[in-house]
């Protein structure tokens, strides 16, 4: 374990640093990746030598805060959608499973249609956690009704719960006074990272590193748990608490990127099942590499958006949707008998 776990992490951490000088090099301003890495170094605190004031501004102030939101998204869906994989002992099992992104959507679109976002910096974020929370707990209450718990209950709560968290977005959408309203609204929907700033960091960064080293704490829980209840508890596990926190932690992951990047699709259902066929399924090296491994596909996804028609951008929602779901549909089809072992 500990040399797959060294092999594959230096190698996935030189791609999160390689990507990341990469993404902060390109665009409109053009900067070197040599002086990308010296601003980096600057920022950090260290001397360095004199740069233009405009190429620190855009990398310290526009590009670096968004490059690192879009690291954290990738590594919160990662880890979520291993985690989820593992409970449900499913490889098509993903984060949005338990209506956080629905949930998430719901709370945004509120905001956007109050006004709430135009007065308030970070109402948009706070509404769309609040949202994605509520609805994680909306469908596990409703999955433990009545004192028996199972996941086959969690996994149609959640798709009762993501319809109609749905429905209520499609409303609200549909009835929206002007034009602005409802494309800000599609722009959320779709994902982005665009204008992201120090303030978001602050935001998910915790959150999302906070649950990451929870549920890398819990891995062995969690190997224990895929082999079976009986198994579990008679290896020491405490099973229902043991679920819960894991349960409850990948959706503050989950709902923490939800809200600082709108819904990006797929990460969380595409790199967990990648890297288990490279690493092997010991949730206590696929939950690291799930982070470093939904980390760059994020990054990447984003430079893409940001690159490929410029000056525009492509959602970064979209991007991940057009080489998620072509996965997905190859993997149901491998897997038909799995899907409905749920």
């Amino acid at each position: 374990m500990s040399a797959r776990l060294a092999i594959g992490g230096t190698i996935l951490l030189a791609l999160v640093i390689v990507v990341g000088l990469i993404s902060l090099s390109l665009g409109p301003v053009d900067i070197s990746a040599g002086d990308v890495a010296w601003i980096v170094i600057s920022a950090l605190g260290f001397d360095t030598p004199d740069f233009g004031r405009t190429e620190q501004l855009v990398i310290e102030q526009i590009r670096l805060p968004r490059i690192i939101v879009g690291g954290a998204v990738g590594m919160a869906l990662g880890v979520a959608g291993a985690t989820m994989q593992g409970l449900f002992r499913n490889p098509m099992a993903d984060p949005g499973i338990i209506g956080v992104s629905a949930g998430g959507a719901l709370g945004a679109v509120v905001a956007i249609a109050a006004g709430l976002s135009g007065l308030f910096f970070l109402a948009l974020p706070l509404f769309a956690f609040a949202g994605a929370i509520a609805a994680a707990f909306l469908v596990y209450g409703i999955a433990v009704v009545g004192g028996h718990f199972s996941m086959a209950t969690l996994l149609l709560a959640g798709v009762a719960v993501n319809a109609f968290l749905g429905a209520i977005v499609s409303a609200i959408i549909i009835f929206l006074p002007d034009n602005e309203l409802l494309r800000e609204v599609l722009f959320w929907l779709a994902g982005g990272l665009d204008a992201r700033a120090w303030e978001h960091v602050r935001i998910a960064g915790p959150l999302i590193l906070g649950s990451t080293v929870v549920l890398l704490i819990m891995a062995r829980d969690l190997n224990l748990l895929m082999l079976g209840d009986d198994e579990a508890r008679s290896m020491g596990v405490r099973v229902g608490l043991t679920r819960s926190a894991l349960l409850a932690t990948a959706a503050l992951a989950t709902g923490a990127a939800v809200a600082v990047s709108g819904t990006i699709a797929f990460v969380g259902l595409v790199t967990p099942h990648v890297l288990r066929l490279v690493m092997g399924p010991d949730n206590r090296v696929l939950i690291p590499m799930s982070a470093l491994g939904g980390a760059v596909f994020v990054m990447v996804a984003d430079t893409v958006a940001r690159m490929v028609i410029q000056p525009a951008e492509i959602r970064v929602g979209i991007l991940t949707a057009f080489v998620g779901a072509p996965f997905f549909i190859a993997l149901l089809i491998k897997n038909k008998r799995q899907v409905y072992s749920l």
